[in-house]
């Protein structure tokens, strides 16, 4: 047992001296060091005209939790997130304006339906207007049938607006409406800049979480927005790579356009001359080509400082989500401080329990007790220490509980129901414990089963089964176990007081025709003389124990009794003695009484019997 001790304590020094290590480290490093992550979702934005996906990013971490540490990292990249989205819708309207797409076979055939329509539609208005016109002019028969004429070019006139709005949708579903794209990309931007608007970043209270299962659960939720702020920094840095490549080409575009059109003015210029030296201007084409190109060309430098603003502001909101990163990072090392004291705690409890309990086993190893009572002692001691380690171990696992009345409640009417016998038999062990209980090495009868109590646990009993109280007494080597319930719900016999006296009797059958006083005179001389003080101790202890008058005057000093039986008298002898001594001393007096027969009836053979019939004391 003590190498046992020697080495759990040895563990546990060892995982002491790890978490103090744990401590240093988490405690003495800065709460912003780098943590940079790279993996997550991409950067596919939802289904829309514009990849709303940095907005979007920034709303969804805005409304986690937020530390008075996060608030201006958070805000930061809302905003940036927010300029983002207008920069974007600003480079897709001046690209659907300045380069419309390139019509397919279908919107072509959509396009030449919703010029047909739109032809229909003004020639149904021109209509309209001369019968209004001649209406107002007429009158009588003629203005009734210009009324109904005009009612049904209404009619006509509505019917080629639906037919044209129809085309119109369906040129817009195509993409070949670069206006219908426009007006989309303006209701989808005020959509997301009302979202954005509404989006507020809210401080949340500190939470006063205790205990390891806390911590971790707090480590966990940290470790999640790590994460995703680990995504957004790495979808951001992809973002402005992207925008980077693509104004990298835009550049070189620009760059052969401009290389191209000396020689282009040149050779216009060349084409015009007029011979004496004069010259003429361009064409009208010439200038609404030259017009055009002018307005491409400033299309295209806006959308590069569209890129390089866009490239600026997805750097500034990667370098934002790096240093929220920093900060969480932080939180979750205070996080891992915190649980690290919590088991640095724990060790302690179970360092000073080891060793609270070696000390209470010496100390108790020197008390003069009875080795009974140091065994019981001892028992309760550990049980007690035990059970006050597991609480407080379990307190700074699980914190403190909010509702402790209800949660007790709950708990206690749970296990009654479901724990009955083990409450019972636990309860039943403290009845054990008690002052009219049971000791280790006692006499007991259990349910019909007798023997000397080998083990006495919070919720067992164990006896090691002997013979009936007639016979020597040996055990059977038969273990019999029993719940601690029956010192509540049923009864026990104990046979064993503080020095286990029992009362033993002996028997000795004279043949018919001899005179059986003498040596009744001579078996009571002669157990008196052996009994005589475990006579007088047994009176002390009972009169201790019983603290009543009446028990004064009771004594233990042998009684013998003689009654006729067949074939001779019957003397029976009942005297006091121990338990563990009874089979001896029932061989010294069977010793002696047979040199009494032997000496007094020399002609006739005495029949020795010995039998036990012990009651309890």
């Amino acid at each position: 047992m003590k190498q046992k001790r020697r080495i759990v304590a040895i563990v546990l020094l060892v995982l002491l001296g790890a978490t103090i290590y744990g401590l240093v480290r988490t405690g003495s490093q800065s709460p912003f060091s780098s943590g940079n992550g790279t993996t997550g979702e991409g950067t596919t934005g939802p289904a829309g005209l514009v990849d709303q996906t940095p907005l979007l990013t920034a709303q969804r971490l805005a409304r986690m939790p937020i530390s008075t540490e996060e608030f201006p990292f958070a805000q930061e990249a809302l905003r940036l997130g927010d300029l983002e989205m207008d920069l974007a819708f600003a480079a897709a309207v001046i690209d659907t304006t300045e380069h419309p797409p390139v019509l397919s076979a279908a919107a072509k055939e959509i396009q030449a339906r919703l010029q047909t329509r739109e032809d229909a539609l003004a020639a149904q208005q021109a209509e309209l207007a001369q019968l209004t016109a001649a209406d107002a002019k007429a009158s009588g028969s003629r203005k009734d049938a210009l009324d109904d004429q005009l009612d049904v070019a209404k009619a006509r006139l509505e019917l080629a607006q639906d037919e044209v709005d129809d085309a119109k949708q369906d040129m817009i579903r195509a993409g070949g409406d670069p206006q219908g794209r426009i007006q989309a990309l303006v209701q989808e931007h005020q959509a997301a800049s009302q979202a954005s608007d509404t989006t507020k970043v809210a401080v949340s209270a500190p939470t006063a979480a205790r205990g390891l299962v806390n911590r971790l659960q707090q480590w966990s939720a940290l470790h999640e927005k790590q994460s995703q702020l680990s995504q957004a920094k790495q979808d951001a840095a992809s973002i402005a790579t992207t925008l980077a490549m693509k104004h990298n080409s835009l550049e070189q575009q620009i760059g052969a356009q401009k290389e191209k059109s000396p020689g282009t003015v040149a050779t216009n210029s060349a084409s015009t001359a007029i011979p004496g030296g004069q010259s003429g201007g361009p064409t009208r084409q010439e200038s609404a080509a030259m017009v055009n190109t002018a307005k491409l060309r400033a299309a295209d430098q806006k959308m590069l400082a569209n890129f390089d603003k866009r490239i600026d502001n997805e750097k500034q909101l990667a370098n934002v989500y790096g240093k929220w990163i920093d900060v969480v990072a932080g939180q979750k090392r205070s996080v891992v401080n915190r649980a690290l004291y919590g088991v640095l705690i724990i060790l302690m409890i179970a360092i000073i329990g080891l060793f609270v309990d070696g000390w209470i086993e010496r100390l108790l190893g020197k008390m003069p007790m009875d080795r009974r009572r140091v065994a019981t002692l001892r028992a309760v001691t550990r049980v007690t220490l035990q059970i006050v380690a597991v609480l407080l171990i379990l307190l700074v696992i699980f914190g403190p509980p909010n509702q402790l009345g209800t949660i007790l409640g709950l708990a206690g009417a749970g296990l009654t129901v479901a724990l009955k016998d083990f409450i019972v038999g636990f309860f039943g062990w403290f009845v054990l414990m008690g002052k009219d209980g049971i000791r280790l090495g006692d006499w007991v009868e259990i349910n019909g089963v007798t023997g000397e109590v080998v083990q006495l646990g919070m919720f067992h009993t164990v006896l090691l089964e002997t013979g009936n109280w007639t016979d020597s007494g040996h055990p059977t080597g038969r273990r019999v176990t029993f719940t601690n319930s029956f010192a509540i719900e049923g009864h026990y016999f104990n046979f064993s007081t503080s020095g286990q006296w029992l009362w033993d009797e002996l028997q000795i059958v004279l043949p018919a025709g001899n005179n059986p006083y003498p040596i009744v005179d001579a078996i009571k001389k002669k157990v008196v003389e052996m009994t005589s003080e475990s006579a007088r101790q047994a009176e002390q202890e009972w009169r201790g124990a019983a603290k009543s008058r009446d028990m004064n005057a009771l004594s233990a000093a042998p009684a013998i009794t003689v009654k006729p039986v067949i074939g001779g008298t019957q003397i029976s002898v009942r005297y006091i003695t121990r338990a563990h001594e009874r089979s001896q001393l029932r061989a010294q007096l069977n010793h002696a009484a047979v040199d009494l027969l032997g000496e007094g009836l020399a002609t006739r053979s005495a029949s020795l019997s010995p039998q036990s019939a012990s009651t309890p004391s």
